[in-house]
Protein backbone atom coordinates (compact mmCIF):
# COMPACT_ATOMS: atom_id res chain seq x y z
CA UNK A 1 0.00 0.00 0.00
CA UNK A 2 0.91 3.74 -0.40
CA UNK A 3 2.84 5.32 2.47
CA UNK A 4 0.73 7.89 4.25
CA UNK A 5 2.17 10.82 6.58
CA UNK A 6 -0.74 12.25 8.35
CA UNK A 7 0.81 16.37 8.99
CA UNK A 8 -0.66 19.03 11.23
CA UNK A 9 -0.60 16.64 14.70
CA UNK A 10 -1.07 18.77 17.53
CA UNK A 11 -2.14 16.04 19.97
CA UNK A 12 -1.70 12.47 20.96
CA UNK A 13 -5.09 11.11 20.37
CA UNK A 14 -5.57 12.12 17.01
CA UNK A 15 -1.51 10.78 16.58
CA UNK A 16 -2.48 7.70 17.53
CA UNK A 17 -5.10 7.44 15.50
CA UNK A 18 -3.44 7.75 12.78
CA UNK A 19 -0.53 5.10 13.39
CA UNK A 20 -3.93 2.84 14.28
CA UNK A 21 -5.12 3.12 10.64
CA UNK A 22 -2.17 3.16 8.89
CA UNK A 23 0.13 6.52 9.24
CA UNK A 24 3.55 5.68 8.39
CA UNK A 25 4.75 9.10 9.28
CA UNK A 26 3.04 12.32 11.50
CA UNK A 27 3.95 16.09 10.63
CA UNK A 28 4.75 18.18 13.73
CA UNK A 29 4.74 21.96 12.49
CA UNK A 30 7.25 23.65 14.33
CA UNK A 31 6.31 27.16 11.88
CA UNK A 32 4.64 29.87 14.40
CA UNK A 33 2.50 31.46 11.55
CA UNK A 34 1.03 28.30 11.01
CA UNK A 35 -2.86 27.20 12.49
CA UNK A 36 -1.15 23.76 13.03
CA UNK A 37 2.20 24.70 14.73
CA UNK A 38 2.65 22.60 17.98
CA UNK A 39 5.74 23.65 20.40
CA UNK A 40 8.42 21.12 20.58
CA UNK A 41 7.57 20.48 24.22
CA UNK A 42 4.65 19.47 23.16
CA UNK A 43 5.62 17.82 20.35
CA UNK A 44 8.15 15.74 22.39
CA UNK A 45 5.34 14.59 24.92
CA UNK A 46 3.77 12.94 21.61
CA UNK A 47 6.22 11.34 20.06
CA UNK A 48 7.48 9.81 23.31
CA UNK A 49 3.73 7.88 23.35
CA UNK A 50 4.39 6.57 19.25
CA UNK A 51 4.83 3.02 19.33
CA UNK A 52 7.96 1.76 17.45
CA UNK A 53 8.43 2.13 13.51
CA UNK A 54 6.31 5.48 12.87
CA UNK A 55 8.54 8.39 11.95
CA UNK A 56 8.10 11.62 13.15
CA UNK A 57 8.59 14.68 10.72
CA UNK A 58 9.90 18.11 11.91
CA UNK A 59 8.25 20.62 9.27
CA UNK A 60 9.98 23.95 8.98
CA UNK A 61 9.55 27.15 7.29
CA UNK A 62 12.78 29.16 6.06
CA UNK A 63 14.08 28.70 9.73
CA UNK A 64 17.53 29.12 10.92
CA UNK A 65 19.79 26.06 10.74
CA UNK A 66 20.90 26.23 14.27
CA UNK A 67 16.92 26.52 15.48
CA UNK A 68 16.17 23.23 13.38
CA UNK A 69 19.08 21.71 14.96
CA UNK A 70 17.83 22.29 18.28
CA UNK A 71 14.56 21.48 17.67
CA UNK A 72 15.29 18.02 16.26
CA UNK A 73 18.01 17.29 19.26
CA UNK A 74 15.24 18.05 21.56
CA UNK A 75 12.32 16.60 20.06
CA UNK A 76 14.23 13.00 19.02
CA UNK A 77 12.82 13.37 15.22
CA UNK A 78 15.69 12.46 12.85
CA UNK A 79 13.85 13.47 9.46
CA UNK A 80 12.79 17.09 8.56
CA UNK A 81 10.52 18.73 5.79
CA UNK A 82 11.74 22.00 4.69
CA UNK A 83 8.57 23.62 2.89
CA UNK A 84 9.91 27.09 3.00
CA UNK A 85 12.10 28.24 -0.39
CA UNK A 86 15.71 26.67 1.26
CA UNK A 87 18.10 26.52 -0.80
CA UNK A 88 20.53 23.71 -2.59
CA UNK A 89 23.10 24.80 -0.35
CA UNK A 90 21.20 25.49 2.91
CA UNK A 91 19.28 21.72 2.85
CA UNK A 92 23.08 20.54 2.61
CA UNK A 93 24.05 21.52 5.81
CA UNK A 94 22.15 19.10 7.89
CA UNK A 95 23.81 15.77 6.70
CA UNK A 96 22.53 14.29 9.52
CA UNK A 97 18.79 14.41 9.25
CA UNK A 98 17.00 12.70 6.45
CA UNK A 99 15.27 15.67 4.39
CA UNK A 100 12.11 15.86 2.75
CA UNK A 101 12.15 19.01 0.46
CA UNK A 102 8.51 20.44 -0.27
CA UNK A 103 8.01 22.25 -3.38
CA UNK A 104 4.59 24.54 -4.67
CA UNK A 105 3.77 23.62 -7.34
CA UNK A 106 1.44 26.30 -9.69
CA UNK A 107 1.02 27.31 -13.20
CA UNK A 108 4.54 27.62 -14.22
CA UNK A 109 6.33 24.03 -12.75
CA UNK A 110 10.33 23.59 -13.25
CA UNK A 111 11.57 19.78 -12.88
CA UNK A 112 15.00 20.70 -13.37
CA UNK A 113 14.85 22.84 -10.41
CA UNK A 114 13.55 20.82 -8.38
CA UNK A 115 16.73 18.10 -9.41
CA UNK A 116 19.10 20.26 -8.09
CA UNK A 117 18.25 19.33 -4.76
CA UNK A 118 20.12 16.54 -2.97
CA UNK A 119 17.64 15.37 -0.49
CA UNK A 120 15.96 11.96 0.48
CA UNK A 121 12.55 12.62 -0.88
CA UNK A 122 10.40 15.58 -2.71
CA UNK A 123 7.13 16.68 -1.74
CA UNK A 124 4.74 18.24 -4.03
CA UNK A 125 1.94 20.74 -3.10
CA UNK A 126 -0.36 23.05 -4.03
CA UNK A 127 1.05 26.86 -5.16
CA UNK A 128 -0.70 29.73 -2.89
CA UNK A 129 0.54 33.09 -2.67
CA UNK A 130 2.41 33.50 1.26
CA UNK A 131 0.73 29.81 2.41
CA UNK A 132 2.93 27.03 2.69
CA UNK A 133 1.12 24.00 2.94
CA UNK A 134 -2.49 23.07 4.66
CA UNK A 135 -4.31 24.85 2.10
CA UNK A 136 -6.74 22.34 1.03
CA UNK A 137 -5.84 23.57 -2.51
CA UNK A 138 -5.04 20.84 -5.19
CA UNK A 139 -2.80 21.13 -8.28
CA UNK A 140 -2.33 19.98 -11.62
CA UNK A 141 -1.21 16.28 -10.94
CA UNK A 142 -0.15 16.05 -14.65
CA UNK A 143 2.74 18.47 -14.29
CA UNK A 144 4.48 15.72 -12.40
CA UNK A 145 2.79 12.70 -12.90
CA UNK A 146 4.84 12.76 -16.32
CA UNK A 147 7.76 13.96 -14.42
CA UNK A 148 10.90 11.48 -13.90
CA UNK A 149 12.35 11.95 -10.57
CA UNK A 150 15.19 10.11 -8.91
CA UNK A 151 14.64 10.41 -5.59
CA UNK A 152 10.50 8.86 -4.25
CA UNK A 153 8.07 11.66 -4.55
CA UNK A 154 5.24 12.62 -2.04
CA UNK A 155 1.83 14.01 -3.14
CA UNK A 156 0.64 16.45 -1.15
CA UNK A 157 -2.30 19.49 -1.65
CA UNK A 158 -5.72 18.85 -0.68
CA UNK A 159 -6.00 15.56 -0.16
CA UNK A 160 -9.06 13.89 1.08
CA UNK A 161 -10.51 10.95 1.19
CA UNK A 162 -12.53 11.64 -1.86
CA UNK A 163 -9.85 11.96 -4.53
CA UNK A 164 -6.90 10.35 -2.93
CA UNK A 165 -7.59 7.18 -4.92
CA UNK A 166 -7.74 9.38 -8.44
CA UNK A 167 -4.67 10.87 -7.09
CA UNK A 168 -2.19 7.27 -6.52
CA UNK A 169 -3.83 6.26 -9.32
CA UNK A 170 -2.26 9.29 -11.78
CA UNK A 171 1.35 10.26 -10.09
CA UNK A 172 1.96 6.91 -8.62
CA UNK A 173 4.06 7.98 -5.42
CA UNK A 174 6.09 6.99 -3.27
CA UNK A 175 3.72 8.24 -0.42
CA UNK A 176 0.84 10.85 0.33
CA UNK A 177 0.97 13.99 2.69
CA UNK A 178 -2.46 14.71 3.92
CA UNK A 179 -3.60 17.59 6.52
CA UNK A 180 -6.65 20.09 5.79
CA UNK A 181 -8.67 16.61 4.22
CA UNK A 182 -8.87 15.28 7.78
CA UNK A 183 -9.58 18.07 9.57
CA UNK A 184 -12.61 19.03 11.61
CA UNK A 185 -10.40 22.38 12.41
CA UNK A 186 -6.92 23.25 11.78
CA UNK A 187 -4.97 21.11 13.59
CA UNK A 188 -7.99 18.92 14.89
CA UNK A 189 -8.23 15.38 13.13
CA UNK A 190 -11.94 13.30 12.06
CA UNK A 191 -11.36 10.10 13.12
CA UNK A 192 -14.41 9.31 10.65
CA UNK A 193 -12.21 11.28 7.78
CA UNK A 194 -8.87 9.52 8.83
CA UNK A 195 -10.34 5.82 8.34
CA UNK A 196 -12.32 6.78 5.03
CA UNK A 197 -9.52 7.62 3.56
CA UNK A 198 -7.18 4.94 4.75
CA UNK A 199 -9.97 2.73 3.43
CA UNK A 200 -9.79 4.24 0.05
CA UNK A 201 -6.13 3.59 -0.55
CA UNK A 202 -6.23 0.45 0.50
CA UNK A 203 -5.92 -1.38 -2.66
CA UNK A 204 -2.68 0.33 -3.45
Amino acid sequence: MVKVKVCGITNTEDALKAVYYGAYALGFIFYKKSPRYVSPSKARKIIEALPPFITPVGVFVDQKERAVIDVCRFTRINTVQFHGDETTVYCKRFKDLKIIKAFRVGAVFLPEEVKKYKVDAYLFDAYQKDAYGGTGEKFNWDLISKEKFDKPIILSGGLNPDNVKEAVGQVNPFAVDVSSGLETAPGIKNPRLIRSFFENISSF
